[in-house]
């Protein structure tokens, strides 16, 4: 395997460092590894009066209480009781906000000078009859239901081991393995988020047009309903075949309730037979050079830390706009993080169209968290405010960074797929596979995970690029990240320079030129549909 990037370590040891994101905030981030102990002296003349952790806050000057605490020139906490200069700020001594309203919030009045377009860059993808393009050749065989998953994967074992390796320009076979199809409220009208993620997932560019589904036969979820006909996109009678389905336009559909199936094995043997059809057609496509404004990237971060909105995501976001250059499409998310950031999103939309359906996305995500009788502080995990982040405030501020700066063009609903190029806001939850799944029903050929506790995350779907905020993260899990953001910390690189490391490191895992460490380990966790409906 080709090593996906190297990882600069730092020195082994520094002088006492903290990290401010604006001249006008009044607490910064211990960036020194291990933290520092009380009596430490910074070269400001600041002076520790607590020892403080790795990526955790210490304040500047003295706060009083019921003083505003900032952090990216924004107040992300008030201080519930006086805090003197050098003392540790953390979760406990804080206040969180209120969330920011929906109303009277700036809409689209960013107008940033256009850049120039990044020309002359190019991978080697897979063009498909639609004229999307995957940068995998993957046969993914969907499932309507949970119930088939154990046969399908005894299937899809035998295939990989007695099939596949006579179909060597065939990447892998994947079973889009999934919790629902029955025993929910099929007709429920949320009931069209799951249903249209699975659907679009089927249709992801990665799977070359080839969709093949296993179905139980008595679930909710019938084929058809996952499968309207016209669903799959016909380009001319010679793709008819080509396409996922038959001759007579009906879905290519194994139903193990189907009274030909004597005996489990025949079962397992009808989706081989099956299988191998699409194997044959999938061997025969070959990579092509196609423009880097092919690319379909989804970004995300997990396992967050302090460090996250000063290394990792904004390298990421200065990636986010070389890509929007070069004529590409990304995608960031993750509601239940960056809605505490509404206004800056609004502001960077389009039009007033694109900033009202970004506001409708956050109601609804208000109004389902009322429903659920929690409220956003939620969110934040107990790893996040270990590793620096009081509250969510705190932690969609260094969310909204990787974005970039680029104009906000469109919105996407959960599970809808992404039809336009530029940047553009995917709706989903914060949890990690919830989504990376709705991020590939969108579209995507390319993920790019930042991670600072530290999160075993891949997909079998798409390649996976992971990036460490924290040096200390690189080293200790040196073959799980491909990138060391923590660099930009340790003074050994520039934003600038990672996110040109990133870029060109998409370009080379795009084209199969090399192999993430995700690839590389399979790291491949199941899909989790979105179900806001009712279960019956």
């Amino acid at each position: 395997m080709n090593h996906p990037s190297s990882i600069t370590m730092p020195p082994t040891t520094a002088p006492p460092l903290y990290i401010t994101m604006h001249d006008a905030d009044n607490v910064a981030i211990v960036a020194n590894n291990g933290g520092l102990p009380a009596g430490t002296v910074f070269p400001s003349g600041l002076v520790l009066r607590d020892q403080v952790p790795q990526g955790h806050k210490v304040a500047l000057v003295d706060l009083p209480e019921g003083g505003a605490v900032k952090r990216y020139n924004v107040t992300i906490g008030f201080a519930l009781k006086p805090i003197p200069a050098g003392s540790w700020v953390h979760e406990r001594l804080l206040k969180m906000p209120d969330a920011r309203g929906l109303d009277n919030l700036p809409i689209a009045t960013v107008r940033r000078e256009p850049q120039a377009p990044l020309e002359g860059y190019t991978f080697e993808g897979y063009r498909n009859t639609d004229g999307s393009v995957g940068t995998r050749n993957i046969l993914a065989i969907t499932q309507t239901v949970q119930c088939v998953a154990g046969v399908t994967d005894f299937a899809v074992e035998r295939i990989k081991k007695e099939l596949l390796p006579k179909y060597p320009n065939v990447d892998d076979v994947v079973a889009l393995e999934h919790g629902y199809g029955c025993g929910v409220a099929i007709d429920a009208p949320d009931a069209i988020i799951p249903i249209r993620t699975l659907r679009n997932i089927s249709l992801n560019p990665n799977f070359g047009g080839e969709v093949m589904v296993v179905s139980l036969g008595c679930e909710k979820l019938q084929p058809d309903r996952l499968m309207p006909p016209g669903t799959i996109p016909l380009v001319d009678e010679r793709n008819v075949a080509d396409v996922g389905v038959n001759a007579e336009g009906k879905l290519d559909v194994v139903c193990l309730q189907d009274e030909a199936h004597v005996g489990f094995m025949s079962m397992v043997e009808s989706i081989m037979r099956q299988a191998e059809l699409h194997l044959e057609r999938l061997n025969a496509r070959r990579r092509e050079t196609v423009p880097a404004s092919e690319l379909v990237v989804g970004v995300q971060c997990g396992g967050s830390d302090a460090f996250s909105g000063v290394t990792a995501n904004p390298a990421v976001g200065f990636c986010t706009d070389l890509l929007v250059r070069a004529g590409a499409s990304v995608m960031f998310s993750e509601t239940t993080e960056v809605r505490d950031g509404i206004d800056q999103l609004t502001s960077r939309a389009t039009t007033p169209e694109v900033a009202q359906a970004m506001i409708r996305e956050m109601a609804w995500y208000d109004d389902y968290l009322k429903r659920g009788s929690v409220d956003r502080s939620a969110n934040t995990t107990p790893g996040n405010k270990k590793g620096g982040l009081s509250n969510i405030v705190e932690k969609a501020m260094g969310s909204i960074v990787k974005s970039g700066s680029s104009p906000i063009s469109g919105v996407l609903a959960p599970g809808e797929k992404l039809r336009q190029k530029g940047l553009t806001y995917a709706a989903t939850p914060a949890s990690d596979f919830i989504c990376g799944t709705l991020q590939l029903a969108a579209g995507m050929n390319l993920h790019v995970f930042t991670t600072g506790r530290g999160t075993p995350y891949g997909l079998a779907e798409v390649p996976v690029i992971k990036v460490a905020t924290r040096s200390d993260l690189a080293r200790r899990w040196h073959d799980l990240m491909d990138i060391n953001a923590g660099a930009i910390a340790d003074g050994a690189a520039t934003i600038e320079e990672v996110g040109w490391e990133m870029f060109r490191l998409m370009l080379d895992v795009a084209s199969g030129r090399k192999k993430t460490w995700a690839e590389k380990w399979k790291l491949q966790n199941s899909l989790v549909l979105f179900n806001p409906a009712p279960v019956t």
